[in-house]
């Protein structure tokens, strides 16, 4: 496990090239990359100390060369890596060191990619307080918005979108429940899709919700989105919703259509807008460049019952994430002390320094005082979120309206980091109704609202992903928007601690 160190800011490690010529020469810069901003950023926590020898192995094996050969990726802080520290963010399991990978992370070293260290994320992926701040953890301290360093990341991939951002990767793995993926993607001027549930393996991978987490791909651009999420999608027998996924998936980038939008019709979320008018304004930009592609725009102005669709989904969130995570401990090296819920509630209290030096753990809290997943009410719950987000959301969206895709803002422009007050998102975004249906959710950037990313979400039927690539990528050819960040000057007030060098959940 190396270690990161405090070294001081120099930009002239260059941001990591789309196509390297070798895996060395590519892990090399990404490393230079790491070491240069991620002291300003911290959306790195660890990084793989066989990262250079898994790129020279590669590169003597010429004739092995998988898809995505030679290309650093980053893996969030939630995803088992053989022989990296599994933390989910928090000091609890700083010993846990898995033996062995996550099937995700199997397949993307199949593919050719090497695994060049652990995102940042905020803690336990943003599901211990009500008041949380997005992108902090007590491992890795505060991830930074590389657009502007006094703002926030999202979460709560929040490592992975901001590291993609900042050109210390092209590629990072995010995981969503409800916006993880999207809502950081979006601030951060980076692409990013929740898939369909049971599109990729979620064992080995710290949970909250069985009804509703996966895996997904953050990239620099939707071709090589689409190139990460066809090496990670797969069936895996011991995650039994994934069984359909080896006959679902496919060679997503192999088939992009930079001409998608010509003769569809899309819906497009007016109840979604508002997060402020120039936001709006941008969006109305994005709307006029798919009608002069060819696309046919459908407004929908509401949404039925999105009130109840929040409350059935937070009581499902916290019966599941006590019986996943519950199991997911049990798992875990004797060496990890923490072994339920219950253990991690003490473990904060007795490490509140340095575990809620900002925040509480409420949703701990109210998640260890459920009944488990025979309670009755927990399966209305589950069902009526279910029926609300599905049949009764997405899918009555797409069939009342005649429209093969959903249109929206993902989310406004990043807000301030606020250690008083917690996240200030201001608005709950389109994602929920994916999130909760378990049906896919792309986020491509959509411009910038004075020098802040926001991004554009298309949402389509389940086993979609193919389809929303498509509009995705009509979309980012016919815009050529510049998502550069520009890495502006800030002192960062709170040093990592004990780094390895509706919340965002």
């Amino acid at each position: 496990m190396r270690r990161l160190a405090p070294l001081a800011l120099t930009l002239s490690s260059a941001p990591l090239a789309a196509q390297p010529q070798s895996a060395e020469q590519a892990v090399r810069t990404s490393l230079s990359r790491i070491q240069a901003v991620n002291p300003r950023v911290r959306a790195v926590i660890t990084v793989n100390p066989n990262a250079d020898a898994e790129a020279r192995r590669a590169d003597r094996v010429r004739m092995a060369r998988g898809p995505l050969f030679g290309v650093p990726v980053l893996v969030k802080d939630n995803i088992d890596v053989a022989g990296l520290p599994n933390t989910a963010g928090s000091l609890a399991l700083k010993d846990n060191l898995p033996a062995r990978d996550a099937p995700i992370v199997s397949r993307l070293k199949s593919a050719g990619g090497i695994v060049i260290g652990k995102a940042n994320l905020s803690e336990w992926e943003n599901f211990r307080s009500g008041n949380s701040i997005s992108g902090w953890s007590a491992v890795g301290g505060q991830t930074r918005n590389p657009h502007a360093l006094d703002r926030n990341a999202c979460g709560s991939s929040s490592g992975s979108a901001a590291a993609v951002a900042a050109s210390m990767v092209r590629m990072a793995i995010g995981t969503e429940t409800d916006g993880s993926i999207t809502c950081p993607a979006a601030m951060n001027g980076v692409v990013g899709l929740k898939p369909t549930l049971g599109l990729v393996s979620r064992t080995g991978i710290i949970p909250i919700s069985a009804s509703q987490d996966t895996a997904g791909p953050m990239a620099a651009s939707v071709r090589e989105a689409a190139q990460l999420l066809s090496a990670i999608a797969g069936s895996d027998a011991a995650d039994p919703v994934t069984a359909p996924a080896d006959a679902r998936r496919r060679d997503y980038a192999a088939t992009l259509d930079a001409r998608a939008f010509a003769g569809k019709r899309i819906g497009v979320l007016r109840y979604a807008t508002g997060y402020s008018p120039v936001t709006d304004a941008v969006f109305e930009q994005a709307l006029t460049l798919m009608r002069a592609a060819g696309a046919t725009l459908v407004d929908i102005k509401e949404l039925k019952n999105r009130g109840e669709l929040g409350e059935a989904e937070y009581a499902v969130l916290l019966t599941e994430f006590k019986a996943g995570l519950n199991v997911y401990l049990a798992g875990t090296p004797p060496q990890v002390k923490t072994r339920t819920l219950s253990d991690l509630i003490s473990f904060n209290a007795a490490n509140a320094a340095a575990e809620m030096p900002f925040f509480g753990q409420d949703i701990f809290l109210a998640a260890e005082k459920t009944k488990g997943l025979d309670d009755p009410a927990y399966r209305k719950a589950r069902d009526k979120a279910k029926r609300l987000a599905g049949k009764d959301g997405i899918e009555a969206l797409l069939a009342d309206n005649k429209v093969v895709a959903l249109v929206a803002p993902t989310i406004g422009p990043a807000f301030m980091i606020d250690t008083v007050n917690g996240d200030q998102i201001g608005g709950s975004g389109p994602g929920g109704l994916a999130a909760v249906a378990g049906t896919p959710h792309l986020t491509v950037p959509m411009g910038k609202v004075r020098g802040l990313p926001v991004g554009l979400s298309f949402l389509g039927p389940a086993w979609s992903e193919q389809l929303l690539f498509d509009l995705g990528f009509s979309f980012e050819q016919a815009a050529r928007l510049n998502m550069t960040a520009a890495l502006p000057g800030s002192v960062d007030p709170q040093p990592a601690r004990a780094a390895n060098t509706r919340r965002r959940r």
